[in-house]
């Protein structure tokens, strides 16, 4: 008797889910892509529970006749696809012909479809890949699907669903990206019947990433001119260099209006900001790149996350050199010279800019019960605007204003957290944007962040109100310093443990001081600050606050003493 068997179909039905189905927002990117591909002008997603209780998208599209919808539900069914040449120049954005089937197999799934053309639809019941009924009903033209009960069948792939909140998250986020694609499609998506947003269709791309990124980011896109380059072009937006961030979340890359992840293109985009950014940050963009079929290949990955490119240089060159042009300043044009004129010459009032100071602590003169005094040090001055330098019995010492700054707030906050967190309200509660997967995160976390003095409230959205910070920081630019504080929280290097008290503490101390410009009329009563604190030798993440330099070394290196 052979081993080797041939799967049923279910089973192999089942196998191929697990490729393409991962989670809720799987099933959701590929029924969308299908609604797209079917010509849908108008695409309504629902969901409960996250996407498990419910998955249902609706949609205008040319819908089928009964005998498409049922080979619809057959594996490597497709009417994308018919010769292995067409799989070189495929401009749809489902081809495999896996996606129906792999999904009905592993859900309660229902179907409901009809033809313009048509008097009455049809509907099809699938249950764990088994079809129970096929009938004539009404309908609008178009296709709606269903999938209910997601995973039901196969209960050890559902214990690896994360929190609904989250699955919901990813779900919304698939969504945007879809409507990003085809800005010229309309989207509504309802969780838990409520209407998270409504997008309708627009002409321009401009517009569609304005209805996601909200009025005050819109305001300030750079456009990305269309360029071309032998087979392709790309055109899009940029934000300003202060906008880029540890992570890659926003950065939306289309091609030929798919979705896609490509290393080419990444390392494209920071080739073109080169110069503008600070090392291990990314800008955010939206790119939408057109190019001939044959020089992608699309059929690499299961999902169709990622593609290959057959001249990805020529691509990675096309995007830094479009990025770059974009980003240099325009030609400054100079003035003529005043012509000479009997008139007096008009007196005007001199403005001389100031620039606060934008984070610090508290005032140093604030009475404490000191714990040690600083060592006797003679202040001599300042190094590049950076460190002070000083002079000790035994030879130099260089002091570090930032890391005194942030050992000071990181020893208020642990005080506080014993003794009682004293917060300030903000008087106009500050409102943040964020990708929907991060302000779930945030908002699942929000009694960490309360701990540490940071209250922070849903306000509907995707949007996150703070409505007060810790007193130690004081409120020079909260907006920027919050910016900052989050971005480090949420993608920061250490996500293990990221909202853990001390890591919070470390985040808001380290950011407050990133953002004070050292003097040296403060050094001496900073000094003696710092010494009131338990560890006034290092900073909030370790790094040394003081560097002395012993005058034997310095000796030494001088040559002085020998012989």
């Amino acid at each position: 008797m052979p081993l080797v068997k041939i799967l049923p179909d279910i089973l192999a039905s089942q196998v191929a889910a697990g490729e393409v189905v991962e989670r809720p927002a799987s099933v959701v990117k590929e029924l969308v892509e299908n609604s797209i591909d079917a010509g849908a002008k108008t695409v309504t997603v629902d969901i409960e529970r996250g996407g498990v209780g419910l998955i249902r998208v609706a949609d205008d599209g040319c819908g089928m006749a009964r005998e498409d919808a049922l080979l619809s539900l057959e594996r490597h069914a497709t009417s994308k696809l018919r010769t292995a040449a067409e799989l070189a120049s495929v401009l749809t954005l489902g081809f495999r012909g896996e996606a129906v089937p792999s999904i009905a197999s592993v859900a309660k799934f229902r179907m409901l479809t009809r033809r313009a053309e048509d008097v009455s639809g049809t509907e099809i019941i699938v249950d764990g890949g088994k079809v129970r009924d096929v009938r004539d009903a009404g309908g609008a033209p178009g296709t709606v699907i269903e999938a209910r009960s997601l995973f039901f069948n196969m209960p050890a792939r559902r214990k690896f669903m994360r929190a609904e909140s989250t699955e919901a998250a990813h779900v919304e986020q698939q969504i945007r990206l879809h409507a990003l694609a085809a800005p010229g499609v309309s989207f509504r998506f309802r969780k838990d019947d409520k209407v998270v947003f409504d997008l309708p269709g627009v002409t321009n791309a401009v517009d569609r990433v304005r209805q996601i990124v909200g009025n005050e980011l819109g305001g300030e896109l750079v456009a990305v001119p269309e360029r071309l380059a032998p087979g392709m072009s790309v055109s899009g937006f940029l934000l300003p260099a202060k906008h880029a961030r540890k992570g890659r979340r926003h950065q939306f890359i289309f091609l030929n209006g798919r979705a896609i992840e490509d290393s080419a293109v990444t390392k494209g985009l920071a080739e073109g900001f080169r110069g503008n950014l600070q090392e291990g940050l990314h800008p955010a963009a939206w790119l939408w790149l057109e190019m001939e079929p044959q020089l992608v290949d699309v059929n690499v990955h299961p999902a169709k996350r990622e593609v290959r490119f057959h001249r990805p240089f020529e691509v990675r060159d096309l995007i830094s050199q479009t990025v770059a042009d974009c980003l240099r300043p325009a030609p400054v044009k100079r003035p003529e010279p005043p012509r000479e004129t009997n008139t007096p010459p008009e007196t005007r009032p001199t403005f001389h800019s100031h620039q606060p100071e934008l984070v610090s602590v508290p005032s140093v003169e604030t009475p404490v019960t000191p714990k040690r005094r600083a060592p006797d040090f003679r202040i001599i001055g300042m190094l590049q605007e950076r460190y002070v330098i000083m002079e000790s019995a035994d030879g130099l010492v260089l002091f570090d204003p930032k890391a005194a700054r942030e050992r000071i707030l990181f020893e208020k906050l642990s005080n506080g957290r014993t003794e009682g967190m004293e917060t300030q309200s903000l008087l106009v509660p500050l409102l943040f944007e964020l990708d929907p997967r991060d302000l779930d995160v945030l908002l699942r976390e929000r009694m960490a962040l309360l701990e540490a003095g940071i209250e922070v409230e849903a306000f509907g959205g995707n949007t996150l109100q703070v409505r007060s910070l810790p007193a130690c920081v004081s409120m020079g630019d909260p907006h920027g310093f919050l910016d900052d504080l989050l971005e480090e929280l949420l993608h920061g290097p250490a996500a293990a443990g990221r909202f853990a008290f001390d890591r919070i503490a470390k985040a808001v101390a380290m950011k407050a001081a990133q953002r004070v410009t050292p003097r040296l009329a403060e050094a001496a009563a900073l000094l003696e600050e710092l010494f009131h604190c338990d560890l006034p030798y290092c900073g909030a993440d370790g790094r040394p606050s003081l560097t002395e330099y012993n005058r034997k070394d310095i000796d030494r290196r001088f040559g002085i003493g020998r012989g």
